[in-house]
């Protein structure tokens, strides 16, 4: 896992560090300047343009500038504050005006189509939302000191920071309680079935759809099931469901089932319940008991939410009793629903809040997830794409959540994961025509993928 610092907690890494500060700037400006001789292929009689500003960000700039005029680089440093409207063509150009303590607006010069190297954030991005205000350099690539800031991987910040590399220069970021989440960490995580498994170890139980509404039953069920639960039953209340022939299926009452689901809930790792069930009375209110009483880890996502959102106390109400971890998975609507508001621009701190709030852990949905758990913990998934913004996507989500938990993952980090290899099995899709169900069918794959690395 990569750290994430917010910048005021960056800023206490770097006055607690034992070096001097002027010791910090030398090792921040050679790592710069490693990365600019690698993305300009070459040095000598290589042009050059470094903006800099008056602060440290400024320094590691100029420090860079140094080195690679000593190799033979022709080097133009320009002050940030008297920057032109537009710069002449160079083989590259360092953004190093402001960092991640930078507040307002910035006017950014025209680069036109040189290739830019960004120091720690893109000038005039907010490190700890990623919002901009003013204009921004797009960098091709943007080079950071031992941990990322929230800005470069949300919103606007992440669209304009390019590739990112995380540079250590020797600070203790061992404290931090926000990470970014990668292909290892999943591989470390997901749990491999033993060898003398049976089909209940791990079993899921799903209960969604409604008429209309069924595909989000059999997607979700399928995710399940291609996620490593040897056994899923789905009940969609009042209804059978046309899908895999592997699935198992009950039918439920139409209306207040939840003695039903919770007679044989304890054979079940996990309760998956909510996508596509529908608002009628008796559903929210089957939706909450089950919620309340059931005696394993349940996800809700979907129609759930609102169940739980709109219950006599909210959701808090329903979850007060709940012994067993609880994972929600709301995209912004739903937190609305929640909350009463939207999330605000830093939502780490918004899936922090709500998990606090209701004593369980929060997946809020995004184009980066974040998940938190009650304690404050946080984990970053930034692997997707806008393959995943179709209908049933969530669906899929809620399964592959199901199936970790149901295995015995905890439920910071089969959340996490189950974001991972949701985003995973879209990037191994083309990027168009996906639908939903090719999400379920290429989890096989991801999974692989993902394991395999383990042994490389």
């Amino acid at each position: 896992m990569q750290p994430i610092l917010t910048p005021d907690e960056m800023a206490a890494v770097d006055a607690g560090a034992p070096e001097s500060i002027e010791e910090l700037i030398d090792r921040a400006g050679r790592a710069v300047a490693r990365v600019a001789l690698e993305m300009l292929g070459g040095s000598y009689g290589r042009v050059v343009r470094v903006i800099v500003g008056k602060g440290n960000n400024g320094n590691d700039g100029r420090v860079a500038a140094g080195i690679l005029r000593s190799r033979g680089v022709n080097v133009e440093i320009i002050d940030a504050a008297l920057a032109p409207a537009a710069l002449p063509a160079a083989d590259l150009v360092i953004d190093a005006a402001y960092g991640t303590g930078f507040r307002g607006a910035w006017d950014a010069p025209d680069v036109g189509t040189s290739p830019v190297l960004a120091v720690d954030i893109p000038s005039g991005v907010d490190a700890l939302t990623g919002t901009i205000s003013g204009s921004v350099i797009a960098a091709d690539r943007t080079v950071t000191f031992q941990a990322l800031a929230p800005g470069l991987l949300f919103g606007a910040g992440a669209e304009r920071a390019g590739t990112i590399d995380v540079v250590d220069i020797g600070l203790d970021v061992s404290a931090a309680t926000c990470h970014r989440v990668d292909r290892a960490d999943v591989g470390a995580w997901w749990p491999e079935r033993p060898f003398d498994a049976h089909k209940w170890q791990g079993a899921v139980r799903v209960v969604a759809g409604s008429e209309g509404m069924s595909g989000a039953a059999a997607l979700a069920a399928e995710a399940a099931a291609r996620a490593g639960a040897g056994l899923v039953k789905l009940s969609a209340p009042g209804l059978m469901v046309a899908c895999r022939p592997e699935i198992v299926q009950t039918l439920l009452s139409a209306k207040d089932w939840s003695a039903e689901v919770l007679a044989e809930a304890d054979r079940f790792g996990s309760l998956a319940i909510g996508p596509g069930l529908g608002r009628g009375h008796g559903t929210l209110q089957s939706v909450r008991a089950c919620v309340a009483s059931a005696p394993q880890p349940v996800v809700v996502d979907g129609d759930g939410l609102f169940a739980l959102a709109h219950a006599d106390g909210g959701a808090a109400g329903v979850l007060a009793g709940r012994s067993h971890p609880t994972v929600l998975t709301p995209h912004d609507g739903e937190f609305r629903e929640l909350t009463g508001s939207l999330p605000g621009p830093d939502r780490v701190a918004a899936a922090r809040e709500l998990a606090a709030h209701l004593e369980c852990t929060v997946l809020l949905k995004g184009p980066t997830t974040v998940v938190a758990n009650p304690r404050g913990a946080a984990l970053v998934v930034d692997h997707g794409d806008e393959r995943l913004a179709t209908a049933g996507s969530g669906d899929v989500l809620t399964g592959i959540i199901a199936a970790g938990l149901a295995r015995g993952l905890d439920p910071l980090r089969s959340a996490a994961a189950a974001a991972w290899l949701h985003a995973e099995a879209g990037a191994l899709l083309p990027r168009r025509g996906m639908l939903a169900g090719d999400l379920a069918s290429t989890l096989p794959m991801a999974l692989a993928g993902v394991l395999s690395s383990q042994w490389k």
